[in-house]
């Protein structure tokens, strides 16, 4: 009995990573349903790990499901879409200005390396494939010197969360290489100065202004009222 629901969890596992690759990738996009026989048939799978994996995304807020019509891939409002960044600005921007004088001339000189890679991607033609881990370890420095967990988690669910996966294929699109180079900049740079104030309010306008590129993606209030 312990085999069989260890097997469950092994393909359930499975069955996460192949739908959020899915997601990344634009084959499944939100507001598309879900379907497990389609997914039991690609997988060569049964169907009762693909209902514990669903489950399990439905709790992430990845998939939304519907008393008689079937699980769907969350579609997010723009409003919705313009919150979670403006959240995520908030709570990377206090935890950040609470820390300012913790970090050291070698998280400024780690923090200017990732900058540079970030450079180096703009004259190398756009990869935007390398940018999301780039942008990744940016601000997993930047949020590396408060002590306080539950912040963190926080704002790694906001800034890293629904919303950027969701629509990941049309974020890496949002800012060129060269202008998101730009960006990170703009924040060392007044990080360094290790105000405060400023450090604050810099993070909050960097997801800001992403929230309000991304905001075109979301989808109309009645739509949804009406759909799947």
């Amino acid at each position: 009995m312990k085999e069989f629901m260890s097997s469950i969890k092994t393909y359930s596992a499975q069955v996460i990573e192949y739908i959020k690759d899915a997601i990344l990738r634009g084959e499944l996009n939100p507001g598309d349903k879900v379907n497990e026989a389609h997914l039991a048939l690609r997988l060569s799978i049964s169907r009762a790990p693909i209902r514990e994996a669903l489950q399990m995304l439905v709790q992430e807020g990845l998939i939304i499901s519907i008393p008689q019509r079937g699980k769907f891939i969350t579609s997010l409002t723009a409003k919705e879409i313009q919150d979670s960044y403006f959240t995520g600005g908030v709570l990377e921007g206090a935890a950040v200005a609470s820390a300012v004088n913790q970090y050291t001339e070698d998280d400024f000189n780690k923090l200017q390396a990732i900058i540079d890679q970030m450079k180096q991607l703009a004259e190398d033609g756009e990869n935007r494939e390398k940018l999301a881990p780039l942008d990744n370890a940016f601000h997993d420095i930047l949020l590396s010197k408060t002590d306080n967990n539950l912040l963190v988690e926080l704002s790694h669910r906001s800034c890293r969360g629904i919303s950027k996966f969701l629509f990941f294929k049309h974020w890496r699109k949002q800012f060129t290489t060269k202008e998101n180079s730009e960006r990170h900049q703009a924040v060392l740079n007044v990080l360094r100065t290790r105000n405060s104030v400023e450090v604050e309010n810099c993070i909050r306008q960097h997801y800001k202004d992403a929230g309000e590129r991304m905001k075109k993606f979301g989808v109309d209030v009645m739509s949804m009222n009406d759909s799947p």
